[in-house]
């Protein structure tokens, strides 16, 4: 497919125009298992229910109230998403379409999926979520509001759409170290992870940019892929006497002075210079980056990112949660990298599941509340068991 054909199919795909799962050979979840757990059955539209209701697929709108709106369509998203779909409550979907991973390569340590292409990944998910009912539509979330019936979220483009609860999985933002040249490799020779790319760069003449107090466990980390591993001091702080002791036992290099540029050959990282013009080779560069959370839209419902320390160090910011997700704000649920900026892919979908299941059984004790006040509005006995 042609690098425009990919770009169409890709556009056409989150606006929810693209084919279902199950069309053009695809296995539709759930035909294994017709009837079970809440799967569609065999030529039954997807999101019918058995019992004829069918998950509303109005356009957007600030009267349409869904059960959920998930903000974010990345790994944690659509899971959550796709869960939620396979429990019958519909669901929007809103994604910005700026997936974090997408100059990576591929997708690792996810099991089933190993060196998938990112976006591969998401646009399964995406025809699994629609399989389900759900809905996904593009666009950027300004601000959020609650009131007594809900939470309104408004996007930027002047639209707006209700929810009775709110999963933001949002992510977060990669903020760089500013070299020149640096920003250009991010995601296939600049890293910083070396469990999501150190087994491509193994062997490889790697460096380490030291930007703060953890360089030297950053530089001693990597040594597992590498016997080149050189720790470029840049602007970060001098090693410790210990530290040093630790790399010179490990055979890393410490360079002193700043990085200036990295250089290119043939579009792959050559080299990096220093500010004395010195250049060095390495084919790979790590590095910290910040890991700012993708909140800011929250702010209006009281919710602020806190920092991220690691050993003593602030390392980026996050949206504090409980272990399924649920915020400090009613009906607000957060997974992926914005509760958890150390979060890789699979762990990320594991989140947007649990927060999802702990939705579903907040909006069941709600349900179940209202059912139990419309009974007794009626005339019903509290008391008496439904025979």
């Amino acid at each position: 497919m042609s690098e425009h054909a990919e770009q169409v199919a890709e556009q056409n795909a989150i606006q929810n125009v693209g084919p279902h799962a199950g069309q053009n050979g695809g296995q539709n979840p759930g035909q294994n298992n017709a009837g079970q757990n809440g799967g569609p059955q065999p030529g039954q539209p997807a999101g019918q229910h058995p019992d004829g209701r069918t998950a509303a697929v109005a356009p957007l709108d600030g009267d349409r109230r869904y059960d959920v709106v998930v903000i974010g369509g990345g790994a944690a998203g659509l899971s959550g998403a796709l869960t939620l779909g396979r429990a019958w409550r519909s669901v929007l979907v809103i994604d910005g379409g700026e997936p974090r991973n997408a100059p990576a390569d591929g997708i690792h340590a996810y099991l089933g999926r190993e060196g998938s292409p990112p976006g591969e990944l998401l646009a399964d998910g995406r025809e699994e979520v629609r399989a389900y009912g759900g809905e996904i539509r593009r666009g950027h979330v300004a601000t959020v509001e609650r009131d007594d019936d809900g939470l309104t979220v408004r996007l930027a483009d002047g639209g707006a759409v209700r929810g009775r609860r709110l999963l933001v999985a949002t992510g977060l933002v990669d903020e760089l170290p500013e070299v020149p040249g640096l920003a250009d490799l991010w995601g296939t020779d600049v890293l910083h992870c070396p469990y999501c790319h150190g087994w491509e760069v193994r062997d490889r003449p790697i460096g380490v940019l030291g930007t703060g107090p953890l360089a030297a466990h950053q530089a001693l980390l990597w040594r597992q892929w590498s016997q080149d591993v050189t720790l470029f001091l840049h602007t970060g702080p001098e090693p410790s006497d210990d530290e040093y002791e630790q790399l010179a036992a490990r055979g890393i290099a410490v360079v002193d002075g700043e990085v200036t540029a990295l250089e290119q050959e043939g579009g792959r990282l050559s080299g990096v210079r220093l500010a004395t013009g010195t250049r060095l080779a390495c084919q790979a560069l790590a590095v910290a980056p910040r890991f700012t959370a993708r909140a800011g839209f929250l702010t209006g419902l009281g919710l602020e990112p806190v920092e991220q320390e690691m050993a003593g160090t602030v390392i980026g910011s996050y949206v504090e949660a409980d272990a399924t997700g649920r915020t400090a704000v009613p009906g607000v649920w957060v997974a992926g990298n914005v509760a958890n900026i150390l979060e890789q892919v699979i762990g990320s979908a594991t989140a947007g599941v649990r927060a999802a299941a702990a939705i579903n059984a907040d909006l069941i004790a709600e349900d179940t509340r209202h059912a139990v006040a419309a009974r007794r509005a009626d005339g019903g006995v509290s008391s008496q068991a439904v025979r």
